[in-house]
């Protein structure tokens, strides 16, 4: 057992070679040179051959058409003459005894023989030429649980005979089990220390450690890679880094983001990794408590071959993330199936999704937390079992581990998005009310909704269009006749303080007249379309375009300008302030092309993910298409995230200020450049309870702007599920209200005036928070906060907050806990222990961890704040830019020792580069033994800046004196209630203190 920590360089290991010899492996050949244990006298014969080759490389270089006739004239000539000349057999006589004089043993693994390459005939390298596997000793079988079986026959009806060809166990299950389930505990399983592959060398350097492995038997999956190589290395002290790829060959890796080069290892690590050289994989333990987190050894399972790739760890039991599906929260373990691959469906159970997020968050136990991305693009099954293990299976690309050490769970994501940057900040007015529907039709029909909705006094700062503004459904366009005076309306909406956003397809139309649609015209001219499989024509495909449709290749540099052009003219035909990038998975409405896809290896890979349709170009790109990075294939789930970083790029220099970008699809990394909503919903009562989970688990990935289609956007909703998803709405961190164009209107004055009520009441309270859930987005872009986060994120030691769905909470002050059946006007609410104030009353709750009974009156969602807690708010108006005019409040809600702190960030709302910039404030507030006092620490937005009203709540003593800034001031105090109000004016500018006896 080697363990690898920091301070390794003092082992035995570290004296090894820095850089392994086979990394000059070339033909077969091995330059003696480089290992002093691999010097063997040499023939002449064979130094002769090696002279040979070296003079004819350098020739060729030089020479090419010289060489190629002489080479001719040298061997294919006499070849046809003389066939009894067999030059060939020369040449292999001589590769073999190379071969069997430099395969020697690698110091510190004198029991292993290094296999170099095999050459073929054809000078190409042999694949798969190892023994296979043999059929396993029963008592290797013997003892293994059900929950640890690991599956060895993952895909296709395993039989006992093909299952022991693989070298596994066949074997009924131990106990009963559910037949009719999708996943199940495998008859096929791998046995006890299943090695496929033999570590051969595992040294130290100074980035942590690098070890090399060697297949010993063949895989069940065509092109094996025969020699792996596995990086350690130490990036932070709460980061690891565990890189598994191919020695020889380059393999696709996601080109974004730009990881910074690391150049020495991390001192006073919190992990370190153990490496068994007699078993395949490694550990990685957390050193203050010595608890594994992630355990690949003695599984059985891991396999590298060209279109798949399989790894198996045992982890902790309650973990989160692994998006986007249809799930709980909290994760099934009991064999679970995720499978990832961006899809446009209607979100349901079982069925991959519009975003892709390889990345979990798991609880240990007593509190303590961890996180492990999986960086990879490719179509991937994850299976979870309950040992509780997890089991990935890609199609391509590498091995690229991210392990993040916490300790709790808001250190975890922390570092997750510290590593995949940092989320973006969105314009003030994005987080105000959004209003939208697909099937407005007209103009004149969004702007009745508008005029309804405005008059109704519910705080709006938002229109929006689907493509129905569109001329024939073309991007960049707008339909002069239908949405005739859309510039005009657009303005008028910017003199009322509001905003418009557009929807915008990557799909361009592909069947417009040469100089007739410049989109494809220019698109065409700078070569930006995803190529066809044989790279001779776009790639044609159909979407809301009347005939055809082409593809921007958003990985392609040219398209950044291209995007650019695109976005400004239409700019200039109408202000719109921000950009709604939709069907982006890509969607398709073709499998592939009209008359599908070719028949290879990309389109029908060795192993299948379990993807909706039964193919990977079900409804979207072939992939085999060709892109400027690559393949389709492995740059799939990568489209969408990357539209998003060209059109926020291309936003910010359009509008030179603050972009906001709303995405479909998404990979990790995507809250940098955008935000998200949950698609395509069903109005119904589950798909509501189910977006709290979806925003939640958004927030673990990084991406704090998400939403889903308040009051649900397929299927006609009700007023009474309108009523209640209009109040929780209120309160995602993306608010926008939009459906179907064959449902019902439900704007909320279109189904009534209890509608109408509750969502002006909701809205309000949204507005009058805004100064608080601004700060949590400075909180996000700057440290790596979360927005909305999990009970669990407050109180990792309270098991009992770990499932919980039916509540959450904005930052670290404000409880949520909306209505989620209908007819309810009671909440069954969670409070853990710890002080609370009912957010309407101020009642103080001191909970010793219970479920509480809250009163839901039909027009009101149940809020709560937490002790401790100082949450800046602003008198609200209907829209951000009034709102922005009034005077700040303060709500103070002291905990059971009568201290509370907190901040306010206020900017200009939309610029760019404010931080970079200094033109920001950011006030901090402390409150503790009667005294509340702010601070100052940073003043670089020249603006007025006034505290009109200060609420204390706990005030236990009844107050006779107050005192702000050494003058006296009047106050009311409520004794039932137990808080203190305080009407004064105060200049945030400068530093105050206010007091009370």
């Amino acid at each position: 057992m080697v363990k690898i920590d920091s301070v390794l360089s003092s082992s035995k290991y570290a004296k090894q070679i820095k850089e392994p010899f086979y990394k000059k492996v070339s033909l077969g050949i091995v330059d003696p040179s480089i290992h002093p244990k691999l010097v063997h006298p040499i023939s002449t014969r064979d130094r002769c051959l090696l002279h040979s080759i070296s003079f004819t490389r350098k020739a060729f270089v030089h020479h090419p058409f010289i060489t190629v006739i002489i080479l001719f004239t040298l061997f294919c000539i006499p070849f046809y003459f003389w066939p009894i000349f067999n030059c060939s057999e020369i040449w292999d006589d001589a590769i073999k005894d190379i071969h069997s004089k430099f395969s020697n043993d690698i110091e510190g693994n004198e029991n292993t023989d290094f296999i170099l390459p095999v050459v073929n005939e054809n000078g190409g390298r042999l694949n798969n030429i190892q023994r296979p596997a043999s059929p396993p000793e029963p008592t290797m079988c013997a003892n293994i649980a059900n929950v640890d079986r690991f599956d060895c026959f993952p895909q296709g009806k395993a039989e006992e005979e093909s299952c022991k060809s693989r070298g596994c166990c066949w074997a009924l299950p131990q106990e009963k089990i559910n037949k009719s389930a999708d996943l199940n505990v495998p008859y096929c399983f791998y046995p006890n220390s299943f090695n496929n592959y033999q570590y051969i060398n595992v040294s130290v350097n100074d980035l942590g450690a690098t070890a090399y492995l060697k297949i010993l038997f063949s895989s069940p999956y065509p092109k094996d890679v025969e020699l792996v190589k596995l990086d350690v290395m130490y990036e932070t002290e709460n980061r690891l880094h565990i890189k598994i790829y191919d020695a020889n060959d380059k393999r696709f890796e996601i080109p974004f983001p730009d990881f910074p080069e690391l150049r020495k290892a991390a001192k006073n690590t919190k992990y370190y990794v153990d490496i068994d050289k007699e078993e395949v994989g490694f550990r990685i333990v957390r050193k203050s408590n010595n608890q594994t987190i992630f355990d690949t050894q003695g599984l059985g399972g891991f396999i590298f071959s060209n279109q798949f790739l399989q790894i198996s760890a045992k982890i902790p039991s309650k973990i989160y993330g692994l998006g986007q599906q249809f799930n709980n929260f909290m994760l099934d373990t009991n064999w679970n199936q995720i499978s990832l691959f961006t899809h446009d469906t209607v979100p349901q159970a079982k069925t991959n999704l519009y975003g892709v997020h390889p990345f979990y968050l798991a609880m240990e136990g007593s509190g303590l937390s961890s996180g492990v991305l999986l960086l990879n693009s490719n179509a991937m099954d994850i299976i979870l079992q309950p040992s509780p293990a997890i089991t990935y299976r890609m199609i391509g690309g590498i091995f690229n581990f991210y392990i993040f050490m916490g300790p709790s769970p808001a250190d975890v994501v922390r570092q997750y998005v510290d590593l995949m940057q940092y989320p973006a900040m969105p314009p003030y007015w994005g987080l105000g009310f959004h209003l939208c529907r697909y099937g407005y039709k007209t103009l004149k029909r969004t702007i009745e909704v508008w005029n309804r909705t405005v008059e109704a006094g519910i705080p709006l700062d938002t229109q929006w269009n689907d493509l129905d503004y569109m001329a024939g459904n073309k991007d960049f366009t707008y339909n002069k006749t239908s949405f005739n005076g859309l510039p005009e309306f657009v303005d008028h909406l910017h003199k009322s303080g509001m905003h418009y956003i557009p929807l915008i397809d990557p799909g361009i139309s592909g069947s417009e007249l040469p100089g007739t649609y410049l989109p494809y015209d220019e698109g065409i001219k700078n070569g930006i379309f995803i190529m066809d499989p044989d790279g001779v024509r776009p790639f044609i495909g159909k979407v809301w375009n009347s005939v055809s449709t082409v593809f921007p290749d958003f990985s392609n540099p040219a398209v950044v300008q291209y995007w650019i052009d695109q976005l400004r003219r239409m700019q200039k035909l109408f202000k719109f302030d921000g950009a709604w990038i939709d069907m982006n998975d890509p969607s398709n409405f073709y499998d592939g092309e009209k008359t599908g896809c070719p028949n290879n290896t990309w389109e029908n890979p060795p192993y299948l993910p379990g993807v909706a349709g039964g193919k990977l170009s079900f409804k979207t790109v072939c992939m085999s298409a060709k892109q400027y990075k690559g393949l389709h294939y492995d740059l799939h789930n990568l489209y969408g995230t990357m539209e998003a970083i060209v059109t926020s790029y291309a936003m910010s220099r359009i509008r030179e200020k603050r972009p906001f970008v709303i995405s479909r699809s998404s990979f990790s990394g995507h809250g940098h450049y955008a935000g998200i909503w949950t698609g395509d919903i069903e109005s119904t009562w589950e798909h509501m309870h189910h977006s709290i989970s979806d925003i939640m688990s958004f927030s673990l990935f990084g991406i704090p702007l998400a939403g889903a289609d308040i009051c649900g956007f397929n299927g006609n909703t009700t007023p009474s599920l309108c009523q209640r998803w209009s109040q929780l709405g209120a309160f995602y961190p993306f608010s926008r209200n939009h459906n179907s164009d064959d449902a019902i209107d439900q704007d909320p004055v279109a189904l009534g005036p209890t509608v109408v009520s509750s969502a002006r009441k909701a809205l309000f309270t949204r507005y009058y928070l805004l100064p608080y859930l601004y700060t949590l987005f400075y909180g996000a872009s700057t440290r790596g906060d979360t927005v909305v986060r999990p009970l669990f994120f407050e109180y990792p030691n309270d098991e009992q907050t770990f499932s919980i769905t039916t509540q959450f909470l904005w930052g670290s002050g404000l409880l949520i806990c909306p209505v989620l059946k209908d007819q309810d006007t009671y909440v069954s609410a969670y409070l853990p222990s710890d002080r609370w104030y009912d957010f309407y009353s101020f009642r103080p709750i001191n909970s010793n961890g219970s479920f509480y009974s809250l009163s839901a009156p039909l027009d009101t969602i149940p809020l709560l704040l937490r002790g401790g807690q100082i949450i800046p708010t602003q008198e609200p108006n209907v829209t951000t830019t009034l709102s922005r005019k009034n005077k700040m409040g303060l709500l103070v809600s002291l905990d059971n020792k009568g201290n509370a702190a907190g901040e306010l960030f206020w900017d200009d709302g939309d610029s760019l580069d404010v931080l970079k910039k200094m033109t920001y404030n950011l006030i901090t507030f402390s409150a503790s033994s009667s005294k509340l006092s702010s601070k100052v620490q940073h003043w670089g937005y020249n603006t007025t800046m006034t505290l009109g009203s200060i609420k204390v709540l706990g005030v236990e003593s009844t107050v006779q004196k107050v005192i702000l800034n050494g003058n006296s001031v009047t106050f009311v105090y409520q004794p039932t209630m137990k808080y203190l109000t305080v009407n004064s004016t105060v200049n945030l500018e400068k530093p105050f203190v206010l007091t009370w006896n």
